[in-house]
Order: structure tokens, then C-alpha cells, then sequence
């Protein structure tokens, strides 16, 4: 094979080939998706559990871009995030090759948990809502004070209307 891709040494990807990122905008993170034919059900329709995918990619990319090393903290045995509370909404229903747009904000932050308000947006309808609450959590499954750089990185992204 002639033509090799170059290899990025730190994402092992192509160079020019970039895993997809959200991005923050007025203090909201902003994570475009698109609906795939494995998050439908028979009738075509995105199946409800799928929807907390979207919202848990959209949340993890949210904290990566905020600088927030989940990974580094679990592995150091510091702690990782779970989810201990999530209400949800299901408005009108997704469909195989719908383009949607998780749009997330902190609502909340506590010593040892955040709350983050989503939605799910197809164009300009609203199809989804949901509360979470995420604790910081020992790996013990203990709630633990976050990282102080973790709690500053939420702090500058809380609209002052929203504290």
C-alpha cells in the first residue's frame, strides 16, 4: 500500500482526521449528532434509551472541553463522576438521519456534584429535556469534594442568572 496515512502520535488518528467536539458558546455547550440507523427501533424512531447516549456524549464532551481529565482522575484512584439523578422529557420523537444538537449549561454546583440542564434540539423543535445531577463519587462509590479545578472550570461556565 503506497498511500499511508500520516498518524497523529497523541491521537492515534490519521493527522488530518479529528474526533468530533462541541463547543461552548454564552456559557452553553453546543454537541451536534446525527441519528444512526442502530438508534432506531423497528418503526424507525430513535429508542428512548438512546437519547441518554446522546446526553452522556454531549455531557463528556462538555467536561473535556472544560479541561477536565476523567480518565487521569479514575486512574489516579481520585474519583469519577456518576450519575445519581436524571429526569428526562421525551417531546416528539427522532428519526434514522435526523441532525440533532445536544445543547447542555450548568445549573448547579455543589462541593461534590453539578447539576447540568440538556436538551435536544432538531432544527428549532425541541424533541428532549433533562435534569442531571452528576456526583463526584470515591472509587469506593463515596461522595468526594471535585478538584478544585474542576469546581472553578463549572464556575466560569454558570451564567450569573443561573447561580
Amino acid at each position: 500500500m503506497t498511500n499511508v496515512l500520516k498518524m497523529d502520535a497523541t491521537s492515534n488518528l490519521p493527522s488530518d482526521i479529528k474526533p468530533h467536539e462541541g463547543e461552548f458558546r454564552d456559557h452553553h455547550h453546543y454537541y451536534a449528532c446525527r441519528v444512526y440507523y442502530e438508534d432506531t427501533d423497528f418503526s424507525g424512531i430513535v429508542y428512548h434509551a438512546n437519547y441518554l447516549r446522546f446526553m452522556e456524549r454531549a455531557r463528556s464532551d462538555m467536561l473535556h472541553q472544560l479541561g477536565m481529565d476523567q480518565r487521569a482522575a479514575f486512574e489516579a484512584n481520585d474519583g469519577a463522576y456518576a450519575v445519581v439523578d436524571m429526569h428526562i422529557k421525551y417531546i416528539a420523537p427522532a428519526k434514522f438521519q435526523d441532525n440533532l444538537l445536544v445543547i447542555s449549561h450548568v445549573s448547579k454546583l455543589r462541593k461534590a456534584s453539578v447539576n447540568i440542564e440538556q436538551i435536544i434540539m432538531r432544527g428549532d423543535e425541541k424533541i428532549a429535556s433533562a435534569s442531571v445531577q452528576a456526583a463526584f463519587l470515591t472509587p469506593t462509590g463515596r461522595p468526594r469534594r471535585q478538584p478544585e479545578a474542576w469546581t472553578n472550570a463549572f464556575a466560569s461556565v454558570i451564567a450569573d442568572d443561573e447561580e
